[in-house]
């Protein structure tokens, strides 16, 4: 198994690879329309990318307000331990920013991965870009493992 670097990195300047990754996973992959992927929180939220081995395979983004989001793993490399290595991540980094609360939104099939990490559903179903999502905050005070 290779092994998986997570680093914070600039907005800008990673573009190009957090764009690959994103348009990969939503755009094609979930039909998430291209005008609803990139927002006014981009710019000024902590960006993570995913290395396994030397190869960019997955992002997330941090807001100030510890909202986690647009967490995106490319398919073939799902399953790795990335997805796990990421959230680690940035609740991590959330706590060390002392961040009141860690929450996010969480689609419907994967419910229960986040559940698997300390993570509790806080609200009903809802649709977002035509998918099912439920609100998510993390309840532990311990990094994931």
């Amino acid at each position: 198994m290779e092994s998986i670097e997570i680093k914070m990195v600039d907005f800008d300047e990673y573009f190009p690879q957090l764009e690959h990754i994103r348009h990969s996973v939503f755009i094609t992959e979930q039909n998430v329309p291209i005008e609803l992927e990139w927002d006014e929180y981009d710019n000024k939220a902590i960006h993570i990318l995913a290395y396994y081995g030397n190869k960019s395979v997955g992002t997330a983004r941090l807001l100030k307000d510890g909202h986690i989001g647009r967490m995106a793993v490319l398919k073939e490399y799902r399953n790795n331990g990335v997805g796990k290595n990421m959230l680690n991540y940035l609740v991590r980094l959330a706590n060390e920013r002392a961040m009141p609360k860690i929450e996010l939104s969480a689609q419907k099939h994967a419910i229960k991965f986040y559940e698997k990490y300390g993570f509790e559903v806080s609200s009903k179903q809802y649709m977002d870009a035509g998918i099912p999502h439920y609100d998510m905050v993390y309840t532990r005070q311990e990094t994931v493992t």
